[in-house]
């Protein structure tokens, strides 16, 4: 362990779900009955603005209720004392890998506390509620503004930041993860191809578990601790 330099970490709804945020999907669907399609693609967005701003509202103002956990902490330590590189990327639109102190978050799939124009491309910090009467702050327009996730339909942001640091990492590892999702569920594959060892920590075997050389299951809040704890 002790020649690792360059570590890319991967983590999904499994790693806050312990703090109580909600999974993106439940066996339902979505939220309040409404398909997937409604309230995660840019279609549907068009189709019924104030349904999807309703939507992301509820989930920005619901960042508020909750806190980071021993997992979000511990990869906050690692990140700010590992000598060498760590990578974090993350499915997750929270907050709480920020707040549990990690200084470098890749939000791959956009965040609930960022906004972007779609007359302008603008992107800003928000922490308010978005409605149809919002303003871009660059542009001003009205109702251009929505939230900065990434709907389905749509590319991840900074994959080719992400596939660099996968091609020269010395251990790849997935947290709270599906594996079912991609791009992020060929991560271990580059990873592998590229020469890293490869690290599932996940509360149980994932559709990827086997793509893996070593997979440890149980909670994250044991889990992520344990493991950091053995790096430094």
């Amino acid at each position: 362990m002790s020649t690792l330099e360059n570590i890319v970490i991967l983590t999904g709804a499994g790693i806050s779900a312990e703090s109580g945020i909600q999974t993106f999907r439940d066996a339902g669907g979505l939220w309040e009955g409404h398909a997937v399609e409604q309230v995660a693609t840019p279609e549907g967005f068009a189709a019924d603005p104030v349904l999807v701003h309703r939507f992301y509202n509820l989930r920005r103002a619901a960042l508020g209720t909750v806190e980071p956990n021993a997992a979000h902490i511990a990869l906050g330590k690692l990140q700010s004392e590992f000598p060498g590189q760590v990578t974090l990327v993350t499915q997750n639109v929270d907050d709480l890998h920020e707040r549990g102190g990690a200084s470098d978050v890749i939000h791959m799939h956009g965040e609930l506390l960022s906004a972007f124009c779609t007359a302008c491309n603008y992107r800003w910090r928000e922490a308010e509620d978005l409605t149809v009467e919002t303003a871009c702050p660059a542009c001003q327009t009205v109702g251009g503004p929505r939230p900065d996730i990434v709907w389905f339909g749509e590319m991840p942001y900074e994959m080719d930041r992400i596939e660099r640091a996968l091609q020269n990492c010395d251990l790849f590892v997935s947290i709270g993860t599906s594996g079912a999702v991609y791009p992020a569920a060929g991560f271990v594959h580059l990873a592998k191809t590229c020469g890293a060892r490869t690290l599932e920590l996940n509360l149980e075997p994932s559709q990827g578990s086997g793509a893996f050389r070593e997979a440890r299951h149980g909670s994250a809040t044991q889990l992520v601790p344990e493991w950091v704890d053995s790096l430094l």
